[in-house]
């Protein structure tokens, strides 16, 4: 039996793809924004109309106390969460030794403590019960580099490695954690690069295309399911064989 799912940064882009397509397959979905209150609202009164269970709740991810109080509610408003999305995530480009300790710090806490904190909130009920799944977003650049995105890449390989050290932890208590490591999706943020860079992108793109929201959703929908139900540690790259 389906219970419910957290799947933070969701409110747009991928993390709302991802809710969209969880709330079609029968589970509860809490959508986490930090500022996109109306988005988010907005896919809550769209998955409602459809028959599905959903809130939304505002909480940074970075702040472990607000991640323990969205939890809480989720709980008491849509029941137990067996299924956690790690979505939420920033990004930006520079160079390196340009940058500040400001944006490191904020890029590793978003990214890297912001999925910690949310594990170390849901574990609880999933140990007890002895049952779960958890898929953290990471990007194809966590797992070959990208320049200009040093931090960022940075924060996407250590999502990795909590992945798969993490699976075997939890594997006896028959939690299972799983990855999804995009390629190029057109989102806002990739949008806003510009058509030139876009047709780059496309190019270098073996299948000869971007990537969207969705196909990423489809992949945590299986990893979610269970079709999957005996795979664990893994890593799934969804990049049209960008870097093959």
């Amino acid at each position: 039996m389906k219970q419910t799912a957290l799947v933070t940064g969701s409110s747009r882009g991928i993390g709302r793809a991802i809710a969209t397509a969880l709330s079609r397959e029968g589970w509860a979905v809490c959508i986490n924004y930090i500022r996109q209150k109306d988005a988010a609202e907005q896919l809550v009164r769209q998955l409602q109309s459809e028959g599905h269970a959903a809130m939304a709740v505002q909480a940074d991810v970075a702040d472990r106390a607000a991640v323990e109080a969205m939890v809480r509610a989720a709980e008491a408003t849509l029941g137990p969460i067996g299924l956690l999305v790690n979505n939420a995530g920033i990004a930006g480009q520079g160079l390196f030794q340009d940058e500040t300790t400001e944006q490191w710090d904020r890029c590793m806490d978003v990214n890297l403590r912001g999925a910690r904190n949310a594990i170390q909130a849901v574990l609880p009920h999933m140990l007890h019960e002895k049952r779960g799944c958890i898929v953290n977003i990471s990007s194809m650049w966590g797992l070959r580099g990208a320049s200009c995105e040093v931090t960022y890449s940075c924060t996407k390989a250590a999502l990795v490695a909590l992945t798969r050290s993490l699976a075997l932890e939890l594997a006896p208590s028959h939690i299972r954690v799983n990855c999804v490591a995009p390629g190029v999706i057109r989102t806002d943020m990739v949008t806003g690069l510009g058509q030139d860079t876009l047709d780059a992108l496309t190019e270098q793109t073996p299948l000869g295309r971007l990537g969207t929201p969705e196909d990423i959703a489809h992949a945590v929908a299986f990893f979610a399911s269970e079709k999957a139900s005996f795979i664990t540690g893994q890593v799934l790259t969804v990049d049209g064989g960008f870097i093959v």
